[in-house]
């Protein structure tokens, strides 16, 4: 996992502990603004970089059946796979999302 995806999850999660304690009727923690910027900002800057990977490992893939000769497998088959494990991550944080949005929805008022 790169830094910045590290950074994007970690202000996601402050973020969703500072909702939590909103809700929970505690006083929000501080979050830095500056740098993290909104959760949907957050949640399509990684959508983007999802899809980055997996047009550049497409890309290499296909460069890589045509022949070229500076590609080597092994670093087709890398990129391959960190596409696919960014892929099922992020398909992972929509299904959380979702769960928690039914939680949200079904709560007695």
């Amino acid at each position: 996992m790169s830094i910045t995806n590290a950074s994007a999850i970690q202000s996601a999660l402050q973020q969703i502990q500072a909702l939590a304690g909103q809700a929970a009727g505690k006083s929000s923690p501080v979050v830095d603004s500056g740098t993290a910027g909104s959760f949907a900002g957050a949640l399509q800057d990684s959508i983007r970089r999802i899809n980055q990977l997996q047009t550049t490992s497409d890309t290499r893939r296909d460069a890589f059946l045509a022949g070229d000769p500076g590609l080597a497998l092994n670093d087709v088959m890398v990129d391959m796979q960190k596409a696919s494990v960014a892929f099922q991550m992020g398909v992972q944080v929509r299904n959380r999302l979702v769960s928690a949005y039914k939680d949200v929805m079904n709560m007695q008022i």
